[in-house]
């Protein structure tokens, strides 16, 4: 597919029905909302056309809606949410996943205190040590403005000696917050991964994700959806998959390689260069989220 760089959304939006947005990198930059991002949601959802926000945040979206809120995103510039933190409880609560076959309900969590509620209402329990786990949920870094994934190594070790299986939620590798590029669970998980450790990913760009976004926008053609992403290995790659197009966001977790200051477009040889190594294209690129 050939992509186009557009200055905006105005020139294409007709052309669809609904929307998926990422958050981190496209509505948001952790600190706050981009400039214009709220005006463009605004103009997307002129003439009834829905928005659901997909996002990789390793929480259910009620605290993500709570975090939202405290940006500056009410709970009316969108129609529905859906996080890689609401699949993963919803693999919790059905315990038909097969790492979860013949396991205890006790779990060990990496991430920081803020990463809570997957468990809320559920029959396990959190515990302080990997002797006492009969699995482990990743959520993030304990501490992500100072640690690596190598700060992991010796933890994933024992985990690893003890056929500990992994579920991670929130699949990214990094992500942007204000200015800084930060790791993500998904970092851990691969590093696991790697180690030989088992390990089951929930979110973009998987495909339940995106059956689970249609059906909450109530359309079954999944060319009448565009798909907003400031990754390709995440957003991108799965909008493709599920036969959606999309917008790739330049000014998200890509901005820093190709050093581009906020909002700038980056020239058809960067996104070129890009697509030849992921083997997939966007439909679109444009800097920020804007009309």
């Amino acid at each position: 597919m050939t992509f186009k760089i557009i200055p905006g959304l105005a020139g294409i939006a007709s052309d669809y029905d609904a929307f998926i947005l990422d958050l981190w990198g496209v509505v948001h930059n952790g600190r706050e909302p981009y400039p214009g991002a709220l005006d463009c949601m605004a103009k997307l959802r002129q003439g009834g056309r829905p928005i659901i926000l997909v996002s990789n945040a390793p929480r259910t979206n009620n605290f993500v809606i709570s975090f939202l809120e405290g940006l500056g995103v009410a709970r009316n510039c969108y129609d529905h949410i859906l996080t890689s933190g609401d699949l993963t409880r919803e693999a919790l609560t059905h315990r038909t996943h097969p790492l979860l076959k013949e396991r205890g309900n006790a779990f060990y969590q990496i991430g920081a205190t803020r990463d809570k509620g997957l468990e809320d209402g559920l029959d396990y329990r959190r515990v302080a040590t990997l002797a006492d786990a009969d699995f482990i949920i990743c959520t993030g870094f304990v501490n992500d403005e100072i640690e690596t994934p190598d700060d992991y190594r010796p933890l994933l070790g024992e985990a690893l000696s003890r056929d500990l299986p992994m579920f991670c939620a929130n699949p990214d590798l990094t992500v942007m917050r204000g200015h800084e590029m930060i790791y993500c669970a998904g970092s851990i998980a691969a590093l696991y991964a790697e180690m030989g450790g088992r390990v089951a990913l929930f979110g973009k760009p998987y495909p339940e994700v995106y059956r689970q976004a249609m059906a909450a926008l109530s359309i079954t053609d999944p060319a009448r959806i565009l798909a907003l992403g400031d990754s390709m290995r995440t957003d991108i790659k799965g909008a493709t998959t599920a036969g959606i197009d999309s917008v790739l966001i330049s000014g998200g977790i890509h901005a820093e390689d190709w050093g581009l200051s906020a909002g700038a477009l980056p020239s058809d040889a960067q996104v070129e260069a890009v697509v030849r190594e992921y083997a997939f294209s966007p439909r679109y690129v444009t800097g920020h989220m804007v009309w």
